[in-house]
């Protein structure tokens, strides 16, 4: 179980990074700021929501390990995290 959340994990960020590398491919191929722009907006949603994808799949994994108590601060820690970055 551990091996397969481990890899999903893995998998999703690779994907993530494929997809930023692509996007920054686009904008020197788009050659226009406005476009840049519109898509690095696209990705500023983007990864929050890989962010809480991975987190959630790994605190699955751990919880039947964890305590309750444990849980919820790793959870609060993630959406202190988000609160903490959001404009």
């Amino acid at each position: 179980m551990e091996q397969s959340t481990l890899n999903n994990m893995a998998v999703i960020r690779v994907i993530s990074g494929l997809l930023e590398i692509g996007t920054a491919l686009f904008f020197l191929k788009a050659g226009r700021v406005d476009t840049a722009l519109r898509m690095n907006a696209f990705l500023g949603l983007l990864g929050p929501i890989i962010f809480i994808l991975v987190s959630a799949l790994g605190i699955t994994t751990i919880a039947v390990k964890l305590s309750w108590y444990k849980i919820g601060i790793i959870i609060l820690g993630l959406i202190l995290v988000l609160l903490g970055t959001k404009s």
